[in-house]
């Protein structure tokens, strides 16, 4: 039970009102008139309202009480943490020499009349790399590589699969140097000869290779987001666009060193048409187009000087940019010294710091910097927790980044704004939505993680104390649960499962692969509790089990109800109450382990505007990562430790 706030005095208006007119009555016995229109009754209704008022304020002194003690046992608020987006900057034609994105290269989404410009800063510098035809060979088995540049040079066409293809068949496509992050352009000229597949979903992929294995490249879309393939698999003239991925090098295949690229023949899905023959290419050039880097909502600031030392203990001075948002790379603090500017490095606390540690306390929220201060011992003596920096030296910080929050989280398509000038870039995109934005922790939070910061002693014993330290590692965490390992011979093993925030794309759908948390995420959680886990435990921070379900539903539309419409909003409604972080009867994620029944696929639709009645649902468990669906049952178990996740739902309007 939550301890009661006292009430210091519970006196309200009317009761200082009617408590002045008795004392009237005892000492001014000849004041009879006590109606309103007195105006003697006036004065003490005044009175009273004034003094209502102090004690409204009187009131409030255990809240600022609490929150004094919250100070003092180092509860602050957490700082927002900046959305981050892949930014694709596009060149305005191919160009002879590489191009340099650098780090703090402005883009924005569109500024209305409603909202401001949203403005990003690039975190990763970008190079984009120029590269040529350099090698093409086919791979008809695994370890048969054959050399297909001389036919090539000559004119001739060659088959690039076997005479019937068959999965993992491969046209291998060397390029003159690796484009890690690029955005290469394919040109083909090709014959109609790959009949009998599906030229808007041929089974194919293309992949890029790292050194050790082949990774999956994207390949460009259009505003509608159907890929930008336009050869049809292979099948006619055409461009196909790709999104190399950074893990990309040059490498030796086949005796030839070049940076490799592969069209492979998949296995087809259920209903996917596979070829008949193997595509005929003639002709094959290559270009870069562009390149894709890192963005964050921040504003990097650099070189700011925050003041000059007066040489006494316990000094702080304000940033100029406020709140201060975490990044990569702590944020440091420059002294100058007589061999030049010297680095202090930042603390959670000065307890564990000397009188000769250069260390630095930062408060992200309020952008204030806090050096070591002086404390009078029981001797009277002073100890000096953390240096003091020299009296007259300059301070500034090197770089820093201020912004973050949920205001971040943009749509796809939406950082189109390029505010910085650079030669031959033309344009700038996000082809997916920024994601991890969170807004700072107002004091409600802090209110409630004190008492268990409190309990903690900042150490991990039970589960809850590995969930709140975990969130308090990474506050763009969305959900966190602490489970035991499901192996009973683990012995000491802790499961932390981790879910990101993560924006969907404006209807509540979410791509499978967004939902693993990024691998820094995951280290800096482990690196945190493994300083404050018990002897003999282990830690592992991993993202949960997630459960597929998909819903086949028919659904009779009301008159004069666009079915279109409908549909759309239909399956919306379904992403959204089957969603990790936002589903559920109370819109703050679907419960781990918690069934999924198909009564509740009834509910959720027929809530939908311009729904008469359900006339049919059912529910399938599917793998996301395969595609593959079990029977229609009436109920979907989930296991104890994992979440659900809306798999291609499908919804047909009738009566529209």
């Amino acid at each position: 039970m939550v301890l009661p706030s006292p009430n210091l005095d519970d006196r309200r208006f009317q009761d200082l009102v009617d408590e002045a007119k008795r004392l009237v009555q005892q000492r001014c016995p000849d004041w009879t008139d006590h109606n309103v229109s007195d105006p003697g009754v006036t004065m003490i209704e005044l009175f009273a309202t004034m003094v209502d008022q102090l004690l409204y304020r009187l009131n409030r002194v255990p809240d600022r009480n609490y929150v004094k003690f919250l100070d003092l046992i180092g509860v602050r608020l957490l700082p927002p943490t900046a959305a981050e987006a892949d930014v694709t900057f596009w060149l305005s034609a191919p160009q002879p020499i590489e191009v340099g994105i650098p780090v703090g290269t402005e883009v924005a989404t569109m500024r209305t009349e409603a909202e401001e410009a949203i403005t990003f800063s690039v975190v990763e510098d970008l190079r984009i790399v120029p590269c040529r035809l350099a090698q093409v060979a086919v791979s008809m088995a695994p370890a048969q590589v054959l050399d297909r540049m001389e036919t090539l040079r000559s004119g001739q066409g060659f088959a690039c699969f076997d005479q019937v293809p068959k999965t993992d068949d491969a046209l291998l496509i060397g390029l003159s140097d690796a484009v890690p992050r690029c955005a290469v352009v394919l040109r083909f000229q090709c014959e109609v000869e790959g009949v009998g597949v599906d030229p808007d979903n041929p089974p194919v992929c293309w992949e890029a290779w790292n050194g050790a294995s082949w990774t999956r490249c994207e390949i460009d879309r259009d505003d509608d987001g159907r890929p930008r393939d336009g050869t049809g698999g292979l099948n006619q003239d055409g461009d196909v666009v790709l999104h190399v991925p950074s893990t990309h090098v040059a490498s030796l295949i086949g005796g030839q060193r070049a940076g490799w690229l592969r069209c492979r023949v998949t296995a087809a899905e259920e209903g996917q048409p596979r070829y008949g023959s193997s595509p005929i290419v003639r002709d094959i050039s290559v270009y870069t187009v562009g390149g894709t880097t890192r963005a964050a909502h921040a504003e990097l600031i650099e070189d700011e000087v925050v003041g000059m030392s007066d040489g006494i203990p316990g000094q702080r001075f304000p940033l100029k940019h406020r709140p201060v948002v975490p990044a990569s790379q702590p944020t440091v603090v420059q002294v100058a010294g007589d061999r030049g500017w010297e680095d202090w490095t930042p603390v959670d606390s000065f307890g564990d710091s000397g009188p000769g540690s250069r260390v630095f306390v930062l408060d992200h929220v309020t952008g204030e910097l806090n050096f070591g201060p002086a404390v009078r011992e029981a001797d009277g003596s002073l100890r000096q927790y953390g240096a003091v920096p020299p009296k007259g030296a300059g301070i500034r910080v090197p770089a820093y980044r201020s912004g973050g929050g949920r205001r971040g989280n943009v749509a796809r398509q939406t950082i189109t704004v390029l505010k910085s000038s650079i030669p031959y870039v033309t344009r700038v995109q996000n082809r997916l939505p920024a994601s991890r934005g969170v807004d700072a922790e107002d004091m409600e939070g802090a209110k409630i993680r004190g008492p268990i910061l409190l309990r903690t002693g900042n150490r991990a014993v039970t589960a809850e104390d590995y969930e709140c330290l975990a969130q308090q590692a990474a506050p763009d965490v969305a959900r966190v649960r602490c489970v035991p390992a499901n192996d009973p011979a683990a012995s000491g093993v802790v499961r932390v499962l981790v879910v990101p925030w993560v924006n969907d794309d404006g209807r509540g759908g979410l791509r499978f692969q967004d939902l693993r948390p990024p691998d820094e995420m995951l280290a800096t959680i482990s690196e945190y509790l493994a300083e404050r886990k018990v002897i003999g435990a282990r830690v592992m921070v991993e993202p949960p089990i997630y459960q597929g379900v998909t819903v086949v539903a028919r659904i009779r539309a009301r008159p004069r109800t666009d079915g279109q419409r409908l549909r759309i909003e239909a399956v919306e409604a379904l992403h959204r109450y089957f969603h990790p972080l936002l589903g559920g009867s109370d819109g703050t994620g679907w419960g781990f382990g918690r069934p999924v029944q198909v009564g509740e696929v009834y509910a959720a639709l027929q809530q939908v505007r311009g729904t008469e009645y359900v006339e049919d649902a059912r529910l399938f468990a599917a793998d996301p990562l395969t595609g593959q669906h079990g029977e229609a049952v009436p109920r979907i178990e989930i296991d104890r430790n994992a979440l659900v996740f809306s798999y291609r739902h499908q919804v047909l309007v009738e009566g529209a």
